[in-house]
């Protein structure tokens, strides 16, 4: 069995712990990773078994042996250095928030497309196992027609200015952090959003530390997210349909359980137990994938991606949140 060639770009705490579910699946092979010095790609390498190690991001996208590079690098750092790889004739996974914004997003996608690329953002959650049950249950009208969905993702991290968390440098506030899995989980289930609106708390830093949104998918289907890095919340989502509703419990965004509850009956739980590392259902979509030559993922497709992050921009431009050196599009959104 001939195996995938892995390069990390990026030697931070999501990196490794992707490396590490790549380290546990047969098909990947760790070649190589990229940092912004000798030394910390070399530890990085050696802690977890990559061959090779480069000083640089170039040199990573430049190595002829990498069938695909996974971009785990700070929010507004995503474009430039998936660019970079797409340039250079990779196969691309860029870790969520796939980019800052929309306009960026459809750059990288119009990039892949004229070059014949594989592109897929690393939405995680996209891949469990529940996840895929869900969307069984669903596409068979389980609950009916799916109408609306509510879900939550808040946590109270200490105060730091200078953290990812709260630096606007750094892309810091919930919507970028955690919001992004709200609003692609409604997504996934009612369709892309269409537009979006909402409240927000402007911390000292001005990146948004909580808030509360709702997004039009079409047909009258709507969604309400709240999240969060000021605020703890209790990691769950629901889907209310027409003949019932699914729970997912806490926490929802790495998934293993979920109840179905419809009128007249008994509920039923559904439970998948994970491994306890689940980057490795989306790194091995992704060698399903580039093994059968598709050019985006159907669980993650590209057009989702940039859908979501329109109507992220269309929320965040109410707020007058703008991250350092951003741009709004024409229609702001």
């Amino acid at each position: 069995m001939s195996r995938t060639r892995w390069g990390i770009l990026g030697a931070g705490s999501i990196a490794g712990r992707f490396s590490e579910a790549l380290a546990a699946l047969p098909e990947a092979e760790t070649l190589a990773v990229g940092s912004r010095s000798q030394d910390t790609a070399d530890r990085f390498a050696h802690a977890h078994g990559f061959s090779r190690s480069y000083p640089g991001y170039d040199e990573l996208a430049a190595d002829p042996d990498v069938d695909v590079v996974y971009v785990a690098t700070p929010h507004p750092f995503h474009a430039e250095n998936a660019d970079l790889c797409l340039r250079a004739g990779k196969a691309v996974v860029c870790e969520k928030p796939f980019t800052v914004n929309a306009d960026q997003a459809r750059r990288l996608v119009r990039l892949a497309r004229e070059r014949g690329l594989f592109l897929m953002e690393g939405m995680w959650t996209r891949f469990f196992p529940l996840m895929g049950r869900l969307r069984g249950l669903l596409s068979e009208g389980a609950i009916g027609e799916p109408r609306m969905v509510s879900a939550d993702f808040g946590f109270r991290a200490p105060m730091d200015p200078s953290s990812r968390l709260f630096d606007p440098k750094l892309g810091g506030g919930a919507m970028l952090d955690v919001g992004v899995y709200c609003v692609s989980f409604a997504s996934m289930v009612l369709g892309p959003p269409l537009r979006g609106t909402g409240l927000s708390h402007l911390g000292e830093t001005g990146v948004d530390e909580q808030f509360a949104a709702a997004l039009e998918h079409g047909e009258g289907r709507i969604s309400s997210i709240t999240a969060g890095t000021r605020t703890a919340s209790p990691h769950e989502a629901t889907v209310l349909g027409t003949e019932g509703y699914v729970r997912i419990h806490s926490a929802w965004w790495r998934p293993e359980a979920m109840t179905i509850s419809r009128p007249g009956r008994e509920d039923e739980s559904v439970r998948v137990p994970t491994d306890e590392n689940g980057f490795r259902y989306e790194a091995s979509e992704v060698m399903r994938c580039l093994a059968a030559g598709e050019k985006e993922s159907p669980v993650m497709p590209l057009d989702e991606t940039v859908a979501v992050l329109d109507a992220m921009d269309e929320i965040r431009h109410s707020w007058g949140l703008r991250y350092p050196g951003e741009e709004w599009g024409p229609a702001a959104r």
